[in-house]
């Protein structure tokens, strides 16, 4: 697959010196991922997985705001209004090149400069080298508009030390660079000043060689510093315990994440606990996104979902009227529905016997 693009193409694929390149190219949409951009980044990963030219795969975003914002959450909004299956199939198609990328059998490197959000982690951070800069600003902002970390993010802040995804999930915080290591959503840091002459060298050179040469230490994690209070008051086994630990803390960054955690859609939070209970103790990627699928379709049907895009992105008033309001009124029974199988609808990824290694 060698086809370089155009200008106005949304994303552009192309092999040189060794390199198969992907390049997201919606810019002033920060990159946001649609149906039509997966299916091809599908399409180019499939046809060099056995292609002697390509020793690497390199993912990266045009412009200069980040790698990719996310999915495309105006269209979920018409969709789950009008009671459509676009969604559905997208997430469907996203879900299988997540783990595609996860087990990819070429090193798969993702420059994951700048913001990178939702879907924008799931091309990026289920990849065997991801390079994190200074100006990176990673997270998965679900919750805020009444929806659950999906494309394996699930899988990744289950996986983070102690309960530091649970606070990233239900607060929707922001990851630095230093965060993004300590988390395991990235590996290396390369100053952004850098990343040209790394995507070069890429090409002159193996994955290894190009990676000693360019990477410096990772600043430090501001979150991992603070994880005795936040393991302290996520560990409990509901959000609203969590949000009360939190303000009875004393600690001052502890009471700014309860107010952030009940700005965010009761329902969405409950689930995200749950969901993220579930994934810690899945045996494979795969597994969790069956069970993120099942949610995602279930969001589709959930007022929260509707109102929480409204809020955030259509009518942009920041004013989210959630349903129930109120966290106390989230029942076991109403969580429990977002988990129900599919039947027929089931994503049915299975794991590998073998995985890729991070670089």
């Amino acid at each position: 697959m060698s086809d370089a693009g155009t200008a106005v193409d949304e994303i552009l694929i192309n092999k040189s010196g060794g390199v198969g390149r992907i390049v997201l190219n919606r810019p002033k949409a920060i990159n946001a991922l649609n149906h039509a951009m997966v299916a091809r980044i599908a399409a180019a990963l499939e046809s060099w997985a056995g292609d002697d030219e390509v020793a690497a795969v390199l993912i990266t975003g045009a412009g200069e705001r980040g790698l990719c914002a996310g999915g495309d959450i105006v269209s979920i909004y018409h969709d789950a209004k009008e009671g459509g299956t676009g969604s559905r199939e997208f997430w469907r198609d996203e879900y299988i090149l997540n783990a595609a990328i996860a087990n990819y059998p070429k090193p798969y490197v993702a420059v994951m400069d700048g913001i990178v959000m939702g879907g924008g982690v799931g091309v990026s951070a289920h990849g065997s080298v991801r390079i994190v800069t200074e100006r990176s600003m990673i997270g998965m902002p679900e919750t805020g508009i009444g929806f659950v970390p999906d494309v394996g993010g699930t899988f990744l802040l289950a996986r983070s030390p102690g309960e530091l995804g649970t606070h990233i999930a239900l607060t929707t915080a922001r990851l630095s660079a230093g965060d993004a290591i300590a988390c395991g959503f990235a590996d290396h840091f390369i100053p952004s000043e850098k990343i040209e002459q790394f995507v070069q060298k890429l090409t002159d050179t193996s994955v290894e060689e190009a990676l000693a040469e360019f990477t410096e230490p990772a600043p430090e994690s501001d979150l991992l510093a603070q994880q005795a209070w936040i393991d302290a008051a996520y560990s409990a086994d509901s959000v609203a315990e969590i949000v009360a630990r939190l303000q009875g803390s004393g600690v001052p960054e502890a009471a700014k994440a309860a107010e952030q955690v009940l700005a965010k859609s009761p329902t969405a939070c409950a689930v995200t606990l749950a969901s993220l209970r579930r994934a810690r103790v899945a045996g494979s990627l795969e597994e969790v996104l069956n069970e993120e699928f099942r949610v995602s379709v279930a969001c589709l049907g959930s007022a929260d979902l509707v109102e929480g895009i409204r809020a955030q992105v259509v009518d942009k008033d920041r004013n989210p009227h959630w349903s129930p309001a109120s966290i106390d009124d989230v029942t076991d029974d109403a969580v429990a529905q977002f988990f129900t199988p599919l039947g027929d609808l089931e994503l049915g990824l299975t794991a590998p016997t073998t995985t890729g290694e991070h670089l």
